[in-house]
């Protein structure tokens, strides 16, 4: 059984570490004046600071422990969430995207539908949403729970208050602007925990090139090619060829399109980062700030995974814990690995990292449902024309509401042995089919107000249903799928996962399509400008330098990315 020490140094790290996170709540608490400022912070911030924030709201528990937990599970495979799965939907929707979510005004992403389609479109999408966010944060909870049980064998249920509370507090105090400054400092805390892991763990194994190595036989015990788990691409050709069950082509389509546009271009959790920057420049420039970083962390969050999985081979499946179907236990990749390689001071360093990613991913969950809920629900249809300070209120207790939520969801969490696998399950059923209905609401002025509900349901339908009819080889009928009938069996459950993504999106695409060739447009022209892609003037980048234009910071990304993809293919 993996433990860790804490000593008195390592708590002291750590409570610092809260006396921040406290601190920085107490002290924006002043400047909550209303519902705007305590839900939208105005929109007042810098793009330096939303684009961390936009990282760091990303990189919760569900990254920093699932995306290790894939890296031992499928090698580096797992790059393609991040070079394929990410930074090109983070580039369109810093180009394409944000001038319509910050240039509509919206206060939320569920606001633009009702603003480019109808009322119900904006209550489906917010409902949908907010049970979504409430998964999500459910998710960081159980892991960040489940882990300091393990390693410091601390009460579950005390760490699982204990935490939720800590969050509590400083959104409850400092709202939205809280917990984008602390995302910033919980960025530069997870960065100088996890570095010194890789850097000591590749050093352990000898180096890139004889982890490359140490690797083999992982894959060839489980009958694959002997390079699998080193090469991103090479081994893609057959669902058969590689541990992920797919091949290029779902990648491309499940992770590279429809899944990665849905989560990084609708979510509202990220989108808010930017929608609060100061400036209609400083929005878009949001996204492209955060996928600078983005691109190199594979190297901090899922090579540790990959030294993992081969020292786990090498001492004979005794380095990481097993789950009770007696295969490893993946989510424990990285406490696993601050045990054994940090000592006194930096594990406080390490331990604190893994707190605050917990925090990151959590606090950005709450901060969106609060607002979705406030704006998109609440006012929309409980409690129309109520001042500002009485939304403050409920953004407030919706606060409250949200992290009761976030407990409970957190229980079902404990059914999955990597967590990754139950948010791209939640994903496909939220954003893939939401995508389909922005890509068309922006994009081409006829979609109508009928065609994008009943294309959102439709879509939402076909992945239950789809999910309903397909589960993983020896997997149990349930929570994971055939919950009506195991007619569709699949290799892995991140394989199921990326095909319902693309049944959800194409379902939506086409329902939204035909019904809205049907049916009547209820907005004129003069209502969708500023709304849909061609009706709308293209922001001017003016005298800014170029690196502050989209444009060009977009295309050098993208060329970098590539870069990496044929570095590591």
């Amino acid at each position: 059984m993996i433990s860790i020490h804490l000593s008195p140094v390592d708590y002291a790290i750590l409570i610092i570490y809260f006396m921040f996170v406290l601190g920085i709540g107490f002290a924006l608490k002043r400047f909550m004046k209303g519902g705007s400022s305590f839900l939208t912070s105005g929109r007042s911030i810098p793009a330096w600071v939303t684009g961390l924030a936009f990282l760091s709201a990303n990189l919760g528990a569900q990254e920093v422990i699932g995306m290790a937990a894939s890296g031992a599970k499928y090698g580096i495979m797992t790059s393609h969430f991040y070079w394929v799965g990410a930074i090109p939907a983070m580039v369109f929707l810093a180009i394409f995207m944000m001038p319509f979510y910050y240039g509509s005004k919206a206060r939320s992403v569920p606001e633009y539908l009702k603003l480019r389609f109808d009322e119900k479109t904006r209550g489906f999408n917010a409902i949908s949403f907010a049970v979504m966010t409430i998964f999500s944060s459910g998710i960081s909870l159980y892991a960040l729970a489940k882990l300091l049980e393990t390693l410091v064998h601390w009460n579950y249920w005390t760490c699982i208050f204990v935490s939720a509370f800590i969050v509590l507090v400083y959104i409850f105090l400092g709202g939205l602007t809280s917990a984008i400054y602390n995302e910033v400092l919980q960025f530069f805390m997870i960065v100088l925990g996890f570095a010194p892991l890789v850097f000591l763990g590749l050093k352990d194994v000898g180096g890139w090139a004889a982890l490359k190595e140490k690797l083999v036989p992982i894959a060839v015990e489980q009958h694959f090619a002997p390079g699998t788990w080193a090469h991103s691409w090479a081994h893609m050709g057959g669902a058969l060829d590689n541990p992920m069950g797919i091949n290029w082509v779902v990648m491309v389509l499940g992770l590279g399109f429809v899944l990665s546009f849905g989560y990084w271009c609708t979510d509202f959790l990220v989108v808010q980062r930017a929608m609060a920057a100061n400036s209609m420049s400083a929005a878009r420039r949001t996204p492209l700030i955060a996928a600078i970083p983005k691109m190199l962390f594979p190297a901090l969050v899922i090579l540790p995974g990959m030294i993992a999985i081969a020292m786990h081979h090498a001492s004979g499946g005794k380095f990481l814990p097993l789950s009770a179907d007696g295969t490893p236990d993946y989510n424990m990749t990285i406490p696993v690995m601050l045990a054994k390689y940090f000592p006194t001071g930096l594990l406080g360093i390490g331990f604190t990292a893994l707190m605050a990613s917990f925090m990151s991913g959590m606090a950005g969950n709450v901060t969106a449902f609060n607002t979705v809920w406030t704006y998109d629900i609440y006012q929309s249809y409980i409690a129309k024309d109520k001042s500002d300070n009485h939304y403050l209120w409920m953004g407030r207790w919706a606060t409250v509401f949200g992290i009761i939520m976030s407990i409970l969801a957190a229980i079902l969490a404990s059914n999955f042995n990597n967590i990754m696998d139950m948010l791209q399950l939640v994903f496909g059923f939220v954003n893939a089919p939401l995508f389909a209905t922005f890509l068309l609401g922006m994009f081409w002025k006829r979609t109508t107000g009928h065609g994008a509900f009943y294309g959102l349901l439709g879509g939402t339908v076909s992945a239950a249903i789809f999910h309903g009819l397909s589960i993983t080889e020896l997997g149990t009928p349930g929570i994971k799928g055939a919950w009506i009938s195991p007619k569709f069996i699949f290799h892995s459950e991140m394989g199921q996962n990326f095909w319902m993504a693309i049944v959800a999106w194409t379902s939506c695409f086409m329902l939204t399509l035909v019904i809205s060739l049907v049916t009547k447009r209820t907005k004129t022209d003069e209502e969708l400008v500023g709304l849909v892609y061609s009706l709308t003037p293209k922001p001017k980048s003016g005298d800014e330098p170029w690196y502050q234009k989209p444009a060009i910071l977009g295309i050098i990304i993208l060329a970098l990315t590539l870069v990496l993809n044929i570095i590591f293919a």
